[in-house]
């Protein structure tokens, strides 16, 4: 099982978005896929068609050893299984300060169902926090959605500082797997400069396919389905299609479209 950690303490960039519809766009190509969302504010959960609030069993159940991630596991309209997470999960960073191998928590949790599916996605909170190491520690690899504006460059900075140090004392193997370019407008003349500096320095770990700004996109987690699901058509729906079409190929998968 490949682990993706979708992670930028920048809020707003269309983080959970990206993990919620990369999810789907997964399992629609015929891949088995899990998505732990892992941020107390539940986007994923709600954004997948889950009630995060009628939810008995969390992540935070997980994380704390109350009972393994197959007791949470929800099925989705979308052919992809979600661990859930509600506001209970904010207490989880003060919880585990006295919990040993801290750090390791969802790694291990999620190794018990390794075999179980091809991908899993986490949808990391928007902080460089317990929750995000852990996230970093259970990953293969990170997929960093960023819009193109200046504070997005300063906000990479950290998140690459914190990967160097996960990577030096808690995961040697993970890697960034993709730079995502999201909210993504054309005509905008700083949208092009920042996107030709990322590329500069980040090569070919900037992925050819950009998300752009696109209303249906902001509107499908209102009605609790990935945009794929929501209006399939939509330009936000393709970009996501396409952009599970470059991961897929860049794995060395075949697709099998499922549609």
């Amino acid at each position: 099982m490949k682990v993706f950690a979708v992670a930028n303490q920048k809020g707003g960039v269309g983080k959970t978005s990206v993990a919620v519809n990369l999810s789907a766009t997964l399992a629609h190509y015929g891949q088995s896929v899990l998505l732990v969302d892992l941020d107390p504010q539940g986007n994923a959960t709600t954004g997948s068609g889950i009630d995060k609030n009628g939810v008995e069993r969390t992540v935070y159940g997980v994380l704390l050893g109350e009972y393994d991630l197959n007791a949470t596991k929800v099925r989705t309209e979308g052919g992809y299984d979600v661990v859930p997470a509600n506001r209970e999960l904010a207490g989880a960073e003060i919880e585990l300060i006295d919990i040993e191998r801290r750090e390791y928590r969802l790694k291990e949790a999620l190794s018990l169902v390794g075999g179980d599916y091809t991908f899993a996605v986490i949808d990391c909170p928007p902080a460089l926090n317990m929750l995000t190491v852990n996230a970093l520690t259970a990953a293969n690899a990170v997929i960093i959605p960023m819009q193109c504006e200046y504070y997005a460059l300063e906000g990479l900075s950290d998140l690459v500082g914190t990967l160097r140090k996960v990577k030096a004392n808690l995961n040697p193997t993970i890697e960034i797997e993709a730079l995502v370019r999201t909210m993504y407008d054309p005509r905008s003349s700083l949208t092009t400069q920042v996107s030709d500096e990322i590329k500069n320095h980040f090569g070919d770990k900037v992925f050819d396919t950009v998300i752009p700004r696109n209303i249906r996109i902001a509107e499908a987690p209102s009605y609790g389905k990935p945009v794929i699901l929501h209006d399939p058509a939509s330009k936000g729906a393709l970009a996501h299609f396409a952009f599970a079409r470059e991961l897929l190929a860049r794995e060395g998968i075949p697709i099998e479209d499922a549609a």
